[in-house]
């Protein structure tokens, strides 16, 4: 597999890629957008940071494309959901900046505060100003986070040790979070900014962040107020804080990101003696490139080669235990696979319901869990479009199958599960069980118990249990020159239905199943292909 990597990706993560040997790897500079449209055809990921934009366009022109690594948090230049509509694949790296912006951070605010970076130009001007610098501390002060994650919260913790007192906003973290870092708890944005010294804001930007500290919202902020943006530009409206700080009612701001970047030109924050603007430098360190480099190289390379995309933003998988689970969507995705083909019966069925029910140690897992079914209902009848984890879902969706996730409370095994798929009136539903060190089983087709490894090729047959079916099919495998792994029958009662599943060592002939269908007894005959991947 071919891997591009760009924007001047730190050498440990490209060594990294370099000493895997099914991987070829081309790192060039940053590409006009033109040049890299002509190049992206040619490769199954890309790698970079913000300097490249992977558009709409490009997403499109990169027909094999599987991953989009960027090493760095924010993905703003991503084209997400044409990425997640394409089965591709975004993994980001979110730790590895952490401490590089939670110490920009007090570096800046004390420069802010102790007027450093006047105090260093009079110096080097010749002057002694000392009677005009006269600063603040930061102790004493409150400082209110807007996002407790990983910055947020290693901000939270140094702010501690200078001893400021801390209140924190951030509806999607428990309050167990905020009780282990010793961090005041608002409920709401509003009600945090009247009662701080400085906000700083660590959230990606997105919908519901973009324009958060708008003009009403920094109107909020105590007189003399500070505002810190390090996360994105866009989450501060910047007219209105230079309207703020122009007046005098907010005492100062510290700006690593900007609505529009680079910033350049005569900007009105550039003349202001109460702002500290740095060029967008929060992960700039060597640590923080090379940690992020190693961190999103690692994750591509587990993508590409073991579809590992636990790592990737737009994977239902994203945030599991990817070893720990992946038996289970292996389970998941066949016996969507076999219900789909039974359903069908050698034709075609249009879907209309696919149900997952799980529970147990598996209860956790129920969105990628569905992704992996929805994949099994899927593959063989795209066509030549693209459908994996990633995409699998919002396919099914977009084709009017409903998705339903059941949590099943006494389930028979910790590790079963079971997928149900219903097309016009019909239902047949395929369950098994899915131990942590041992291949997953197929333990159930319908109303039949049977025990099949969910791997390579499965004849699935239904007949009369009377004697002779198993020998005639046996004898009609043979002269076709196929070799039957496992042969499990399972019967409701004595000389009524029976269910037969023959796991073969190979494709079944053309013409064979005809042949099955043939034989005395013999109602029916499907074949089904499971990839070894699986």
């Amino acid at each position: 597999m071919k891997i591009l990597v760009t924007d001047e990706i730190d050498h440990e993560g490209v060594a990294l890629l370099r000493s895997t040997p099914d991987l070829v790897v081309d790192v060039v500079p940053t590409l006009p957008p033109g040049e890299l449209m002509a190049r992206i055809g040619d490769y199954d990921a890309i790698i970079g940071r913000s300097a490249t934009r992977i558009s709409d366009d490009l997403l499109r022109a990169g027909k094999r494309l599987k991953v989009v690594g960027r090493a760095g948090v924010g993905v703003d230049n991503v084209a997400m959901d044409t990425a997640t509509s394409l089965g591709i694949a975004v993994i980001n790296a979110p730790a590895g900046n952490t401490i590089a912006v939670a110490e920009l951070f007090f570096g800046t605010v004390i420069t802010l505060l102790r007027h450093l970076d006047r105090a260093g130009s009079s110096m080097r001007a010749g002057r002694w100003d000392r009677s005009s610098l006269k600063g603040s501390e930061l102790k004493g002060r409150t400082l209110g986070i807007v996002g407790l994650g990983r910055i947020g919260g290693e901000v939270a913790h140094r702010a501690l040790a200078f001893g400021m007192d801390v209140v924190a906003n951030d509806p999607y973290i428990p309050a167990e979070r905020f009780t282990s870092l010793r961090v005041r708890r608002a409920e709401t944005l509003d009600q945090l900014l009247p009662h701080v010294d400085i906000v700083t804001v660590h959230t990606p930007l997105t919908d519901e962040t973009r324009g958060l500290l708008d003009r009403g919202r920094l109107e909020l902020l105590r007189d003399g107020g500070i505002v810190v943006n390090m996360a994105r530009g866009g989450i501060v409206d910047d007219a209105a804080l230079v309207d703020q700080l122009s007046s005098g009612r907010l005492g100062g701001a510290v700006l690593d990101v900007y609505q529009k970047e680079p910033l350049v030109g005569q900007h009105p924050l550039r003349g202001m003696d109460n702002v500290v603007l740095t060029p967008h430098i929060g992960a700039s360190t060597r640590e923080a490139q090379r940690n992020v480099a190693v961190d999103v190289c690692a994750a591509v390379r587990d993508a590409l080669l073991r579809q590992d995309y636990s790592r990737s933003l737009n994977a239902a998988l994203a945030g599991e235990d990817a070893e720990a689970i992946r038996p289970a969507m292996r389970l998941a995705r066949a016996a969507a696979t076999v219900a789909r083909a039974l359903l069908a019966d050698g034709g075609h069925a249009v879907l209309d319901t696919l149900t997952l029910r799980a529970g147990g140690e598996l209860s956790g897992a129920g969105q990628a869990l569905l992704a992996a079914a929805s994949l099994g209902a899927l593959e063989h009848v795209m066509g030549s479009d693209r459908v994996n984890l990633i995409n699998a879902p919002g396919l099914a969706t977009s084709r009017g199958i409903a998705l339903a996730m059941v949590s099943s409370s006494e389930p028979p095994h910790s590790r079963a599960l079971e997928v149900r798929l219903q097309a016009d009136g019909n239902e047949v539903r395929v369950g098994g069980i899915a131990p942590a060190d041992a291949p997953p089983r197929i333990t159930r087709i319908g109303a039949f118990h049977v025990d099949v490894l969910p791997k390579g090729t499965l004849l699935v047959m239904t007949n009369r249990d009377v004697p002779g079916v198993i020998g005639r099919v046996g004898t009609l495998l043979g002269e076709a020159g196929v070799n039957i792994a496992e042969y499990h029958q399972a019967r409701l009662s004595q000389g009524g239905d029976a269910l037969a599943v023959i796991t073969l060592d190979g494709p079944l002939p053309s013409g064979t199943r005809e042949q099955l269908l043939g034989l005395p007894d013999v109602h029916s005959a499907m074949v089904v292909s499971l990839s070894s991947d699986r």
